[in-house]
C-alpha cells in the first residue's frame, strides 16, 4: 500500500509551510486523501503532484482563485491560450513596476531633499513623458518590420556636422535606436526636465559617447523649454553657431502651453537652410484600413469616417499654426504595421482604439473576432498598418 504524507511531510517535500497546505486545502484546491487516527490529513502522490502545480501557477503570477478553476477544467482549458494571457498580463506589471523604479530613482537624484509635493510633481512629469512610451511599447510587442524610431530617424536626413536641439527629448530612443548610424561631427543638444525619462538618457549618452563617430557629441540639458531663460541661452549659442540645422519637437506638443511663443522662438534659432520636425495632428492609414474592413463585413463604419473627418480638420488647422512662423511646411507620412496573431488581443486592441464605438463593437465582437481569427489563419498574422504625420518646416 503506498504509504501517505502528513501535511508536514508534503510542506517539507515542495518548500512551503503547514499553514500553506492548510490554506490551499480551505481554498478547495488541495484535498487529502485521507485522515490518520487522530484525524491528521493525509496526503498521497497523486495529491503531491497536485500541490506542485499549485506552487507553480502561484509562481507565475496566478491567484488561487485562478488557479482553482484552471486546474478544475485542465481538461478542456487550452492551456496554451491561459499562458499566453498571463504572460500579456505580466508584461504590463513589468512595465509599470519599471516605471515606478524610474519615477523613485528620479526623486532621489534631485540634489534638494524630497518632500511629497515634489514627489507628486516628478510622478506627474513621468506619467506625461511616457504617453508616447506606452505606445511605442505597444508597437515592439507587434512589431512587423523597422523600428518605429529607426522609420523617424531615417526621415530626418541627418548630416555630417549638423547641429541639432532636440526639445523634449526624453528616453532618446531616437538616438539610442540609432546611435551606430549618427553621423561624425554632429552635436546633439537635448532639452527635458528632471524627473523624467531623460535623467536616463543623459546617464546612457556619458556612458557610451566614446562608441559616437569622430567629433559627435550629445549633451543634456535640464531646463524648462517654456522658460525665457532656457532661450536666452540658446539664443546666446546661436549667435556663435549660426543657428541650428535641425530642430526636433516629437511628441511633445502635448506638454507646450503657449505653442505660438514656442514656435516663434524656434523659428529664431534655426539656420538659414534648417528643418524643425514635429508631429502633432495625423490622419492615421488605420482609419481607412478599418473602413474597408467594416465595409467588407457590412458593419456600420460611420464612427470610423468621422474620427478620420476630425483627424483631417485637426491637421490643417496644426499645419496654419505652422504657416504663421514658417514659409514651408511639408506634410511626411510615416507608416509601419503591427502584427497580430490572437484574435482576443486584436478585438481589445480596437476597443481601446476606438473607446465611442465600444458598445457597437462589443455587440459585433462575434463578427470581427470569426474574421480575424479567419485572416490570421490565411496569412499568418494579421498585419494592421499605422502611420503618423510628421510637419518638416522650413524658414
Amino acid at each position: 500500500m503506498e504509504k501517505r504524507m502528513t501535511s508536514g511531510e508534503i510542506a517539507k517535500k515542495t518548500g512551503v509551510s503547514q499553514k500553506t497546505v492548510r490554506l490551499y486545502d480551505e481554498k478547495g484546491l488541495l484535498k487529502p486523501s485521507g485522515y490518520s487516527e487522530g484525524n491528521y490529513r493525509l496526503y498521497d502522490t497523486e495529491a503531491l503532484a497536485v500541490l506542485e502545480k499549485i506552487i507553480a501557477l502561484k509562481q507565475i503570477g496566478f491567484s488561487l482563485e485562478e488557479i482553482h478553476d484552471n486546474l478544475a477544467a485542465e481538461k478542456d482549458v487550452d492551456i496554451t491560450e491561459v499562458l499566453m494571457r498571463q504572460l500579456r498580463i505580466l508584461e504590463g506589471r513589468k512595465y509599470e513596476i519599471e516605471k515606478a523604479i524610474a519615477g523613485i530613482h528620479s526623486v532621489l537624484l534631485r540634489k534638494t531633499e524630497p518632500d511629497w509635493d515634489s514627489v507628486a510633481e516628478i510622478v506627474k512629469t513621468m506619467q506625461m513623458d511616457q504617453g508616447a512610451d506606452v505606445n511605442h511599447f505597444q508597437a515592439l510587442l507587434h512589431n512587423a518590420g523597422q523600428d518605429w524610431y529607426v522609420t523617424i530617424y531615417k526621415s530626418l536626413g541627418l548630416k555630417e556636422k549638423a547641429k541639432v536641439l532636440d526639445f523634449g527629448c526624453g528616453y532618446g530612443k531616437l538616438w539610442r535606436n540609432n546611435w551606430s548610424e549618427i553621423p561624425a561631427g554632429v552635436t546633439v543638444e537635448g532639452y527635458d526636465l528632471h524627473g523624467s525619462w531623460a535623467d536616463d538618457f543623459a546617464e546612457y549618452a556619458e556612458q557610451h559617447k566614446e562608441s559616437l563617430a569622430d567629433g559627435t557629441k550629445i549633451k543634456m540639458h535640464f531646463e524648462d523649454v517654456e522658460e525665457a531663460e532656457t532661450w536666452r541661452g540658446i539664443e546666446g549659442k546661436v549667435k556663435q553657431c549660426g543657428g541650428y540645422d535641425l530642430v526636433i519637437a516629437h511628441y511633445l506638443l502635448d506638454f507646450i502651453k503657449e505653442r505660438d511663443a514656442f514656435f516663434e522662438r524656434v523659428a529664431k534659432v534655426l539656420a538659414p537652410e534648417g528643418m524643425c520636425s514635429v508631429n502633432g495632428a495625423s490622419v492615421s492609414r488605420e482609419h481607412v484600413f478599418w473602413q474597408e474592413v467594416f465595409t467588407k463585413l457590412q458593419l456600420k463604419n460611420d464612427f470610423l469616417k468621422e474620427r478620420e473627418t476630425e483627424s483631417l480638420k485637426e491637421r490643417e488647422a496644426f499645419r496654419e499654426l505652422l504657416l504663421g512662423y514658417f514659409s514651408k511646411v511639408e506634410n511626411v507620412t510615416l507608416g509601419s504595421f503591427m502584427r497580430y496573431t490572437d484574435a482576443n488581443e486584436l478585438f481589445a486592441y480596437l476597443l481601446e482604439r476606438y473607446p465611442e464605438a465600444k458598445k457597437y463593437l462589443t455587440e459585433k465582437e462575434t463578427v470581427l473576432k470569426e474574421y480575424f481569427i479567419s485572416e490570421i489563419k490565411k496569412k499568418g498574422a494579421f498585419l494592421l498598418p499605422k502611420s503618423a504625420d510628421f510637419q518638416h518646416c522650413y524658414k
